[in-house]
This record gives structure tokens, C-alpha cells and sequence, in this order.
């Protein structure tokens, strides 16, 4: 009887020590990367007051990573706040401008954004973002006079939402949708990204 006592015993500690504690998920900070499909709209963007002739766009790799805080609310709710950069493979929209050759040319942008979301269970987080945006662009008009180049930072701002679930412990996977209006300066520069990202959570 003593002998089983002590079998009981000593198999219900191996079977603890065996099974990890469950880590609290989506609690505490995360670095992470990602990667998708951004198509940017432009139109009625200028250079030296010169409006292009008509709405353009262009589809493009886009790859970043980001860093930010989640803090758990209680058992279902989450909030936190997250910064990103970001930059696009061969973005190059091209355009005209009365006849003449216009290149604009997103050289990268970065994000800082906050996150409200819900747990599914335990281990998925539906959730909706949104923030601030900035962007650096580059633009070329190419005339008979000559060319004429002009660089500026377009702020703008971000909504988006999507899904997360953990795959371990400190590993997590995203997919996301954003949408960016860059368009603060009167023109249309709109931004639409569907992203997929890793997070390592701390």
C-alpha cells in the first residue's frame, strides 16, 4: 500500500515537471518581421505645381518589421502600441504629367500605431489597429527643360485589422490588412498592404 503511495506520488510530480506552466499569451513585448503585398494609388500628386494626368498605381513586395507592447486587459481583452518600418521592391509608379515623364518613388515609411483586440481563445487574438503613417517620396519630372527632382516625408494615417495566433510559447503569426492615406497635401496617395508577420514574444 506505501509502495503505491509513493509510485502515485513520485508519477504526479514527473507529469509536473513534465508539462510546462501555459505562458500568459499576448501579454508583454514582441519584436517581429513581415512581409506581403502593397499596391499604392496615386493621383493629382505634383512637382514644381504640376498635377500628373491621371490616376495611377502599382503593385509591389513590401518588407519590415516592427516592435511594440501588449497588455492584456483581462481574459479577453487586449490593447497595446506598436512601431513599424517598412519598404517596398520595385515601387517605382510612373506617370505624365502634360506629356512629360513623372517617376514617384516611395523610398520607405514607418508607422506608429495603437491595438485594440479580442481574444478568440487562448491562443488567437482578432484585433484592429490604427495611427499615424509617414513616408518618404521621391519625385521625378524629366521635361525639355530638363529634370527637376524633389524629396519630401508625407504624413499621413492608417487603419487596419487582422488576426494573430500563437504557435508557441514566444512565437506568434500574423495576417493583416492595412489601408494608408498619404494623402495630406490636397493630392491622393492611398496605400493598401496585406501583410503577413512572425512575432518574438518576450
Amino acid at each position: 500500500m506505501k509502495s503505491k503511495i509513493v509510485l502515485t506520488a513520485l508519477a504526479s510530480f514527473a507529469g509536473f515537471i513534465a508539462v510546462p506552466a501555459q505562458a500568459d499569451n499576448f501579454d508583454g513585448p514582441y519584436v517581429g518581421v513581415q512581409a506581403g503585398w502593397n499596391r499604392a494609388e496615386i493621383a493629382d500628386r505634383t512637382i514644381d505645381a504640376q498635377p500628373i494626368d491621371a490616376e495611377v498605381s502599382r503593385d509591389a513586395l513590401v518588407i519590415g518589421g516592427y516592435a511594440g507592447y501588449n497588455y492584456k486587459i483581462n481574459d479577453r481583452f487586449v490593447i497595446g502600441a506598436e512601431a513599424g518600418f517598412s519598404g517596398a521592391v520595385d515601387d517605382e509608379v510612373r506617370a505624365q504629367s502634360a506629356g512629360n515623364s513623372v517617376t514617384i518613388d516611395p523610398r520607405y515609411s514607418f508607422d506608429l500605431t495603437a491595438r485594440a483586440g479580442y481574444l478568440v481563445n487562448d491562443k488567437t487574438l482578432a484585433y484592429v489597429r490604427g495611427g499615424y503613417a509617414n513616408s518618404r517620396v521621391r519625385t521625378t519630372l524629366v521635361s525639355d527643360a530638363g529634370t527637376a527632382r524633389a524629396s519630401d516625408n508625407r504624413d499621413g494615417w492608417l487603419v487596419g485589422g487582422g488576426a494573430e495566433r500563437t504557435l508557441t510559447d514566444k512565437i506568434s503569426a500574423r495576417l493583416e490588412y492595412r489601408y494608408t492615406d498619404f494623402g495630406n497635401n490636397g493630392g491622393q496617395y492611398d496605400q493598401h498592404q496585406a501583410l503577413v508577420g512572425i512575432s518574438y514574444n518576450f
